[in-house]
C-alpha cells in the first residue's frame, strides 16, 4: 500500500505539458479501427480485445504510447502505430481519448459470466487473498477501481480479454512498463481462475462514477 501510494503522488507531481484535445482528434483516426471512434474499444472473444481508452488519465496513455515505442510493451500493431507519432502528437491523442465519456462495458449477464467466477473475482478486486499475497486491485487502483493519479488507470468497466490478457503479459513477463514489478509481482500468484475471475469482475463495473 505505501508503495502505491508513493507511486500516485509521484504521477501527480511529474505532470508532462498537456495536449489539445481538438488537435488529437485527427491524429486519432488511426486508432479508430480498433478503438472505436468513441474510444470505446472491442472485446472479441475468439481474439485480440482492444481496451477502452476514453476517460482513462491523458499522461497514462501517453506514458503507454511511450512504452510501446520503446518496447516495453510488445504489441505489433500498437507498436506500429505508436511509432507514426511524434512527441506532440502523442500528447494531443492522449487528451482527446481522456477527454471523451467512459462507456460501461457489457453485462455480467451478456458476457455469460458465473456468479461462482463473479463473487471470486469481487474479492479479488475488492479485498485481495492475503493467503496467497494477492494485493486488492483497489489498494492502487482506487476506490471503485476509476484509477488514482496518473500512473494507476481505470480498470472497472475495461473489457474482460483486455484485462485477462494484461494479467497473462505480466505473469509471462511479456509486458515490463509496470512501476517496481507492482502488477507483475502480483500476476505471478494469481492462478488461470483467478485472472479471469478478476478480468469478468472488473468488466462488468461501472467505468465511471454514477451520477
Amino acid at each position: 500500500m505505501a508503495v502505491c501510494l508513493s507511486l500516485w503522488s509521484m504521477g501527480l507531481s511529474a505532470m508532462p505539458p498537456a495536449g489539445d484535445p481538438e488537435q488529437g482528434k485527427a491524429a486519432a483516426a488511426l486508432c479508430e479501427t480498433c478503438h472505436q471512434a468513441d474510444g470505446s474499444g472491442q472485446n472479441n472473444p475468439a481474439g485480440e480485445s482492444w481496451p477502452r481508452l476514453a476517460g482513462l488519465e491523458a499522461d497514462y496513455l501517453a506514458r503507454q504510447l511511450h512504452a510501446y515505442q520503446t518496447g516495453e510493451r510488445r504489441n505489433p500493431s500498437m507498436e506500429a502505430f505508436a511509432k507514426m507519432l511524434d512527441e506532440e502528437q502523442i500528447l494531443h491523442v492522449s487528451a482527446w481519448f481522456a477527454s471523451l465519456p467512459a462507456s460501461n462495458g457489457p453485462s455480467a449477464e451478456e458476457q455469460g459470466h458465473s456468479a461462482e467466477l463473479l463473487e471470486r473475482g469481487e474479492q479479488l478486486a475488492t479485498e485481495g487473498d492475503w493467503d496467497n499475497y494477492i494485493v486488492a486491485c483497489t489498494s492502487c487502483h482506487g476506490p471503485d477501481n476509476l484509477g488514482a493519479g496518473t500512473v494507476f488507470p481505470a480498470i472497472a468497466g475495461q473489457h474482460f480479454g483486455y484485462i485477462r490478457d494484461q494479467l497473462l503479459a505480466w505473469q509471462q513477463g511479456t509486458r515490463k512498463n509496470d512501476p517496481q514489478r507492482l502488477m507483475a509481482s502480483i500476476a505471478e500468484r494469481m492462478s488461470s481462475e483467478d485472472i479471469n475471475a478478476v478480468a469478468a469482475w472488473l468488466s462488468t463495473q461501472p467505468a465511471a462514477v454514477e451520477q
